[in-house]
């Protein structure tokens, strides 16, 4: 072969060709419509009949939304601007019952200005500083700002102080009284914490908390009237009373969850190590409970709370039934909580306790330290759907007879101006506590990101 023809004939190109760019249905949105919704013949149908569907529940609903009635005063009114507006077309909200009754749904009875004396005779008089329903709003951001410094490690730790003392501050601005009371509670749980620290040396751990609750329980039960009596005459600080029987709406039902959430989580932990311990009695006593409860109906033992649990109290015992109503959901809420717990515990590997145990630690240290933390971070799915459950469960409070959204709107309807609207209602109550589910289970999704990356 020659040399000429060698040269002509090339097998490997000795240059590169410039970059293109990708075809624009393999990429942006027609890329991602091609690949997630029209890959195949059967996704293509499927899309297609979603889309479809989408469109007939969507044309269904935002007339029902947007082309609506907010100003009106009963529902014959709202039918009346409805048909001079869309003629005899279906399908138009009624909205004024929301602008009518807002305040209602959200505080149920509860007076917009109980910090005023005469709240019941009319409105406060001119220059009054404190603003309708200034109490519970201002029990609602003091509640976000306690939650802050927990919920987020970004938030200053000196806000911790607000999250210690919202537990007293919140009842006393919800019911009134005088300040000394929640104070005087909040000394009892400082006398535990003093006895238990300094005594666990001479009397040992058992007996140091044996001690310390039966000298908050003297404290709480005998104490506790005189010190606040003193103190009032000392220096009197106290709001006006609200009444149980005027709480009502979101409010109540906001009330009831944040105690029983706040309580159930605790309380779970306790009786999910106490089914595991190795001392008889204690476990005996926990399975019991843990059982007992969760093999009875919630409503059931709102019946109880309502009507059987006076029975057995001390004859000419007055028990406020919002607080026999939060005992009974956050006993409900423990047993569940303790479930979850308990399944978290049994998910640690055994090398996880041989670990704390190789450490030095004794059981305390080793659960705060090692094993507690990771069953809690096992547990968040389910810690959080018992939440949710909870807080959507307060809605059975209308059966024993208390004002919830539920509650409240049966009322509204009942109203001659109002028969026979329930659509609207249902929807706006179903937002607020959708509003609050959701939430939650963000936080849930956004803290369990966040482990996941602290780990790696």
């Amino acid at each position: 072969m020659s040399d000429t023809h060698a040269e002509s004939v090339r097998y490997v190109r000795d240059t590169m060709l410039p970059e293109q760019p990708p075809p624009a249905t393999e990429v942006g949105v027609l890329g991602w419509m091609r690949e997630s919704l029209f890959s195949t013949w059967l996704n293509a149908i499927l899309t297609v009949l979603s889309v479809l569907f989408i469109y007939y529940v969507l044309s269904g609903i935002l007339p029902w939304v947007f082309q609506s009635v907010w100003y009106a005063g009963s529902l014959d009114e709202c039918r009346q601007i409805m048909k001079e507006t869309w003629g005899e077309t279906h399908g138009h909200a009624c909205w004024a019952v929301i602008r009518d009754r807002w305040l209602q749904l959200l505080y149920g009875f509860y007076p917009p200005y109980p910090a005023y004396p005469d709240a019941n005779v009319g409105a406060p008089p001119a220059g009054w500083w404190l603003p309708a329903y200034f109490r519970p709003n201002l029990a609602f951001v003091l509640l976000i700002v306690a939650l802050a410094p927990v919920l987020f490690d970004t938030v200053s730790r000196k806000l911790l102080v607000v999250t210690a003392a919202y537990p007293f501050l919140m009842p006393w601005l919800m019911w009134g009284g005088s300040l000394w009371v929640p104070v005087g509670v909040a000394l009892g749980f400082v006398i535990l914490f003093a006895v238990v620290k300094y005594g666990s040396v001479r009397l040992g751990s058992l007996a140091a908390i044996i001690t310390g609750v039966a000298a908050m329980l003297v404290w709480w039960g005998v104490l506790l009237g005189p010190f606040a009596g003193v103190m009032d005459q000392i220096l009197p600080i106290a709001l006006p009373t609200v009444e149980s029987r005027e709480f009502g709406g979101f409010m109540l039902a906001l009330l009831i969850g944040i105690v029983a959430i706040g309580l159930s989580l605790p309380i779970g932990i306790v009786l999910a190590l106490g089914r595991r311990s190795d001392l008889l009695i204690i476990k005996s006593l926990c399975v019991g409970f843990i059982e007992l409860i969760r093999g009875v109906p919630l409503i059931t033992l709102l019946f109880v709370a309502s009507v059987l649990l006076n029975y057995f109290m001390p004859p000419g015992t007055d028990f406020d039934i919002i607080m026999r109503v939060m005992i009974m959901v956050t006993v409900f809420a423990s047993a569940y909580m303790a479930e979850v717990i308990r399944g978290g515990l049994a998910a640690l590997p055994k090398g996880q306790y041989e670990g704390a145990d190789s450490l030095g630690l004794d059981y305390w240290q080793a659960q705060r330290l090692v094993i507690m933390p990771q069953a809690l971070k096992i547990s968040i799915p389910g810690i959080v759907s018992t939440f949710i459950g909870v807080f959507k469960d307060t809605t059975l409070v209308s059966i024993i007879g208390l004002l919830d959204p539920i509650g409240l709107s049966q009322g509204i309807r009942a109203n001659q101006e109002w028969n026979g609207i329930y659509w609207e209602l249902f929807a706006f109550i179903a937002l607020l506590f959708f509003i609050f589910c959701f939430g939650m289970s963000r936080y849930s999704m956004y803290l369990e990101r966040k482990l996941q990356r602290e780990n790696r």
